[in-house]
């Protein structure tokens, strides 16, 4: 089943964000900013689709950021997609992207930090980072202030996430942290100094 989502912020459930519905280059858009947890990585802070529960299928959606005027100085322009959000809003999947660490970025290291999956509460970037962990993470060709169109299809415990219709994903993950049974909500996802915008949702689950 395909749906195209209305991006009215009355449909979204904020969480730790403030939410609005403004216009950009003419269009309709969502804005997102984090409204708490300001400083906390990789935290519940979305906006929560109402009424729905997804489990498998395809989330495509474009998105576009830009950094806030106080943005520290580690922001990244951090935007993206949470998924299979339990009720309480205290499990879920995620992927995201790190925008200044794309085309315009000339660090290396910086560069294979582009986009990032991580499972909450327990699975952050930085347990992955402290543990060695580094296939969570991918470099991405993209900027700020452009949109970015993401496609994220999830099947059991596998997830597979590709940007802009490039032919191949951007980032595999074959073993999500919360296993193939968790169900729930799908949520727009904004971190620490980002400025965030959104259109275009569409979900398609899949149902056996």
């Amino acid at each position: 089943m395909e749906k195209m989502i209305d991006m009215q912020k009355e449909n979204f459930k904020a969480l730790y964000t403030a939410v609005e519905n403004t216009q950009l280059d003419g269009e309709s858009v969502l804005r997102v900013v984090k409204a708490e947890k300001i400083m906390e990585f990789d935290e519940n802070t979305y906006v929560k689709l109402n009424d729905l529960v997804f489990h498998n299928g395809v989330i495509e959606v474009k998105m576009l950021s830009r950094l806030l005027p106080d943005a520290p100085d580690f922001a990244r322009g951090f935007i993206g997609i949470a998924y299979r959000i339990n009720e309480d809003d205290t499990q879920f999947e995620s992927f995201y992207v790190r925008p200044t660490n794309g085309r315009s970025c000339h660090d290396p290291i910086r560069k294979a930090h582009g986009c990032q999956y991580f499972s909450y509460p327990k699975y952050t970037f930085e347990y992955f980072r402290n543990h060695g962990i580094s296939e969570f993470e991918a470099p991405v060709d993209i900027d700020l202030n452009e949109w970015i169109l993401l496609k994220a299809v999830i099947q059991d415990e596998k997830a597979v996430f590709y940007i802009n219709d490039m032919e191949n994903p951007v980032l595999v993950v074959d073993q999500m942290k919360h296993g193939s049974d968790l169900k729930g909500s799908i949520g727009l996802f904004v971190d620490i100094g980002t400025e965030a915008f959104f259109k275009d949702l569409k979900v398609t689950s899949y149902h056996y």
